[in-house]
């Protein structure tokens, strides 16, 4: 009965996401505020399917899970949706959520429709709550990085969307550019010290745990890279060096390299493979 459920519940989930997408991409193209309405339940209803998902694995699996990409890619989906709603609520800047989810569905039909089997690995020899932890701050951290690169494309649209004086209705629902801005920093602030105890933790189970250990792993010079340049752009926006439209194009250009590092990385890793 559970493994019907598990083979089963991602599927109806897909199928809600995807008419929540298209009632959000109604409400984007039509300003339909009904359409947005219906969208924000049904994503709703995603969240709560994919919470009970989410415990139901945990019971069957007895952990918590993070350990596979399979797995990896779920909890990605459910951390984007849970942002995305909180940062709604608390924001409040339209087409936020529709952007975020755009994402998260793209990686929930990737784990809804990929075979199960061809993620199995012995999950069981390398579980450790220091290793539970380092996955899960990881997925958090490129979970914020995510929201930040969706503010960052709607501070992109709007700054368009200025240029070329096009005052439409829906250029004041994407709010103002300084609270984009600021929505996209704030969130990666967030996200680079969550990176970094993630790293620490990883680097400490991997010295413990393995008998041969890489420095120069792509998996780890790949994370490595990626604290540096969110970093970087950190220090230069405090630094009133990188702000408006550049620093935008700098976060985007950065979550290009967050997809690079969850999916290439993880492929060539010597010793990450449990996420491949």
């Amino acid at each position: 009965m559970i493994e019907l459920i598990l083979a089963r519940l991602p599927e109806i989930v897909i199928v809600i996401y995807a008419l929540s997408i298209l009632f959000y991409f109604i409400d984007f193209v039509q300003q339909n505020r009904e359409a947005s309405r219906l969208a924000f339940r049904l994503l709703s209803i995603v969240w709560i399917l994919q919470t009970i998902f989410l415990f139901i694995y945990m019971y069957h699996a007895g952990r918590f899970p993070v350990l596979t990409l399979f797995e990896g890619l779920y909890f990605y989906t459910w951390v984007l949706i849970t942002l995305s709603l909180a940062i709604h609520k608390i924001f409040q800047v339209d087409f936020t959520v529709f952007f975020t989810n755009i994402i998260g569905f793209i990686f929930m039909a990737i784990h809804a429709f990929a075979p199960a089997q061809s993620f199995a690995v012995s999950a069981e020899q390398l579980m450790s709550e220091l290793l539970l932890i380092h996955i899960t701050m990881a997925i958090l951290s490129y979970g914020a990085f995510s929201i930040s690169f969706v503010f960052s494309i709607l501070y992109l649209l709007q700054y368009r969307l200025l240029k070329r004086k096009k005052w439409k209705k829906k250029l004041w629902r994407l709010t103002d550019l300084a609270k984009l801005e600021r929505s996209s920093f704030a969130l990666n602030v967030i996200g680079v010290p969550m990176l970094l105890l993630s790293l620490i933790l990883g680097l400490r189970w991997a010295v413990m745990k393995l008998s041969v250990f890489y420095w120069y792993d792509p998996k780890i010079v790949g994370s490595f890279a990626l604290l540096g340049i969110y970093g970087l752009i950190l220090y230069l926006h405090m630094k009133k060096q990188l702000y408006g439209r550049k620093l935008a194009l700098w976060n985007t250009a950065a979550f290009l390299l967050v997809l690079i590092n969850f999916f290439l990385n993880s492929r060539l890793s010597t010793f990450h493979y449990w996420d491949s």
